[in-house]
């Protein structure tokens, strides 16, 4: 079991990790000369020259989850500080908890000992609620390719993660990378169902940067 001190650090990096996402995510606002609610839309219902409409929306919606996820890290955070400072104090469930709207859509069943998925605290059995910008309305079939359209347009750079894992929800930071190992993460990953994860069915995968992805159900 992690240590308060090392908890404390752990959720520090979270912390990090989405402070640098938010930054990121305002930058394209700030590039588009937009605000959280500034109009994207002139008085006639048009839209705004100069201003990536998609891009501005995908950015606000990115920023509030953020704020969320960081609020909660937050949180967890000042109960393992209390934790560091004060172990003889009674603590309160520190875990994070999640919203109404956040359920699993994918499951590790494999991570490779020395890969970048096992580096960044993946474990067998995770459940992914958020990959990145990815939530469970993400998918429109049992396909995980925007998957791994994001884990190709990451390589090198950071994705943050949302799991459950035995209740508990924890945040995790992962880096597509070159390991010495096939893809890029060297974990199995595959949809999830809380009304069956998907084991016994006869399924066709094909594997794409280190992932087992869904192709098809043959019938």
């Amino acid at each position: 079991m992690a240590s308060p001190a090392d908890t404390a650090r752990a959720l520090f990096q979270q912390k990090e990790d989405i402070d640098a996402q938010l930054e990121y995510q305002a930058s394209i606002l700030s590039s588009n000369g937009s605000t959280l609610d500034s109009p994207l839309v002139d008085a006639d219902g048009f839209p705004i020259a100069d201003i990536d409409t998609y891009a501005v929306r995908n950015a606000r919606i990115r920023i509030i989850e953020l704020r969320n996820d960081r609020k909660a890290v937050m949180d967890a955070l000042a109960v393992a500080l209390q934790s560091v400072y004060d172990p003889a104090s009674p603590q309160p469930d520190s875990s994070p908890q999640l919203s109404p709207n956040d359920k699993p859509f994918a499951k590790v069943d494999g991570v490779s000992p020395a890969s970048p998925a096992a580096e960044a605290g993946l474990r067998r059995d995770d459940l992914v609620v958020k990959f990145g910008s990815l939530t469970q309305h993400s998918f429109s079939s049992s396909s995980l390719q925007p998957l791994v359209e994001v884990v190709a347009a990451h390589e090198n750079r950071s994705i943050p993660l949302k799991v459950l894992r035995s209740d508990q929800v924890i945040f995790l930071s992962l880096t597509p990378k070159q390991w010495g190992g096939r893809g890029l993460l060297g974990c199995h990953i595959v949809p999830y169902s809380p009304n069956g994860d998907g084991r016994g069915k006869r399924v066709l995968y094909r594997r794409t940067h280190g992932l087992r992805v869904v192709v098809g159900c043959p019938p």
